[in-house]
């Protein structure tokens, strides 16, 4: 069997909709369009956050990492999906691949972190609204996501390492259009049981404890409301969180179908896992400014104030 040379790995395939070559062309004027929804609107949210100074809050702070890091995910997939569907160009560079998964996996951390402060900046905004702002202060909302970040790149860093070091056949075709961790090391012909056994541990360590935080997050809310005379009031606390539940959901809920297709669904037809990945990839980033933008009631009118100036 012949091996990649350690000293010079061949390039990978990417893979767009088996049997649909021919239409790749019209399918990517979805994808830009759908890029073009998620960068117009996480960079709008940025711009209006940036701006108004009203909007200088712990909450929506939180929501400018989310921004920023739905644009990360967008800004690391783009380049080798629009290779693939609009130039029909299906090789990339070993080294760029890892390139491309560390950043991938690096703002999906960050998205799944920043979720759990926004669920902790509800709790405590709900909680203890007399002290919101100085518990929640600028410096310590720095400092959370300096450490999200750290937390991301430290846990990612031994991955294209790690990789690195297996050996690879000439079996070299991705599932999909860009390059994630558990489709490359499934290529090797190497022993890549420690790679596996850390991918799985990532996922315990991250998205499984930041969920299980956000859950908990969540019952301490329940409870709190529940703890308030009146039903208006109860509804107003709550309805601070729908904005941010729908993120969540937007998350996980693809994230949770990706894992049980991967695990379950083996004998369902390729284009279904090949589906549920860009759903996983492109769901949150292209409707998390729509949510925001629809439940939060400071951000909406900031933007049709703004579209009216125009």
């Amino acid at each position: 069997m012949e091996f990649f040379n350690d000293s010079n790995y061949g390039p990978f395939l990417l893979t767009g909709f088996p049997g649909l070559e021919n239409s790749h062309p019209l399918i990517s004027i979805l994808f830009c369009v759908l890029y073009l929804i998620a960068f117009m609107g996480n960079i709008t949210i940025l711009v209006v956050i940036r701006v108004e100074q009203s909007l200088h809050a712990p909450m929506y702070l939180f929501l400018s990492m989310l921004a920023a890091s739905d644009l990360g995910i967008c800004v690391a997939t783009l380049p080798t999906l629009l290779k693939l569907f609009c130039f029909n160009v299906r090789e990339v560079d070993f080294d760029a691949c890892l390139t491309q998964m560390f950043f991938i996996h690096v703002f999906s951390l960050m998205e799944s972190g920043i979720l759990l402060t926004m669920a902790f900046d509800r709790y405590v905004a709900i909680s203890n609204p007399l002290r919101y702002t100085a518990i929640l202060t600028n410096s310590i909302i720095v400092r959370i996501g300096g450490g999200l970040l750290l937390r991301a790149v430290a846990v990612i860093f031994p991955g294209p390492f790690l990789i690195k070091r297996l050996r690879f056949c000439k079996v070299n075709v991705l599932s999909h259009s860009y390059c994630l961790h558990p489709d490359i090391i499934k290529l090797s012909c190497s022993d890549h049981r420690i790679n596996s056994i850390y991918g799985l541990i990532i996922i315990l360590i991250t998205f499984g404890v930041d969920s299980l935080l956000i859950l908990l997050s969540y019952l301490k809310i329940l409870i709190t409301v529940l703890g308030i005379a009146s039903r208006a009031e109860q509804f107003k606390a709550l309805n601070t969180c729908v904005s941010h539940i729908c993120a969540v959901l937007l998350v996980y809920v693809p994230m949770l179908g990706v894992s049980i297709i991967h695990r379950f669904g083996k004998h369902l037809p390729p284009v279904v896992h090949i589906i549920m990945g860009y759903i996983y990839l492109l769901v949150p980033p292209v409707l998390n400014p729509v949510v925001y933008c629809i439940k939060t009631r400071e951000i909406r009118t900031r933007i049709m104030g703004n579209l009216l100036k125009l």
